[in-house]
């Protein structure tokens, strides 16, 4: 049993820092577009990435499966390209906590990206700088704390699933089996001295998470 929990807390920790990594790639240019744009589509877009702050995750997850799985969308698409369909797989769980997490990623750094401004980017652009050397040399330094905040914030909450892992991946050992389909499993087979080893971990953590969130970010430290 106790390899088992342990296999779960590496699940957990490879799930959350490739969701964390997929979603600051994915989130960088989305959150952007977001900023700086007045069109008519933003409202719509910004609901659609924000629908995981409200929506109750065994929804999400229900709608995900029904998607992906054989008779979805998603699943035959999967299967016309020849590959096995996500659900109950590591990598559906990867999908799903991706949509999941979205909007504690797009958010901080959406923000970060309004209080930037365009008159950095207007005197990078007078001295001919590509949108590349920008990015790097000016947007990335300034929005550093927005950046700190999506990666916290990121991993964190993926880190905390469960509705939505449980749906999509089921409780599969050293495949989806995550740590809080773990602790549940333990609280579901009155096993409550492991179920409080791995809350206690998961409290403690959770604490620490946000009291670096807080102590790293000097914007949140003025506050």
């Amino acid at each position: 049993m106790l390899e088992m929990d342990f296999s779960a807390v590496w699940l957990t920790l490879k799930l959350a820092t490739l969701t964390t990594a997929i979603l600051l790639v994915l989130g960088t240019p989305l959150a952007w577009k977001l900023s700086h744009t007045d069109s008519w589509w933003r409202g719509p877009v910004n609901a659609v990435v924000a629908l995981p702050f409200v929506l109750p995750p065994t929804v999400l997850g229900f709608y995900l499966l029904t998607m992906m799985g054989p008779n979805g969308p998603v699943g035959q698409f999967c299967e016309w390209l020849g590959l096995p369909t996500l659900p109950f797989s590591f990598s559906g769980l990867v999908v799903a906590s991706v949509i999941y997490s979205m909007p504690f990623v797009v958010q901080p750094l959406q923000n970060s990206f309004e209080t930037i401004g365009k008159r950095p980017l207007e005197a990078a652009a007078s001295l001919r700088a590509s949108p590349l050397d920008t990015f790097f040399s000016v947007i990335l330094p300034m929005a550093k704390s927005g950046y700190l905040t999506a990666t916290v914030m990121g991993f964190a909450h993926t880190v905390g699933e469960f509705g939505v892992v449980l749906m999509i991946g089921g409780n599969i050992p050293d495949k989806t089996r995550v740590l809080s389909v773990a602790i549940y499993d333990h609280v579901e087979a009155l096993e409550y001295t492991q179920a409080h080893w791995l809350s206690a971990g998961m409290l403690i953590f959770s604490f620490f998470v946000l009291l670096a969130l807080y102590l790293l970010n000097p914007n949140r430290r003025r506050a």
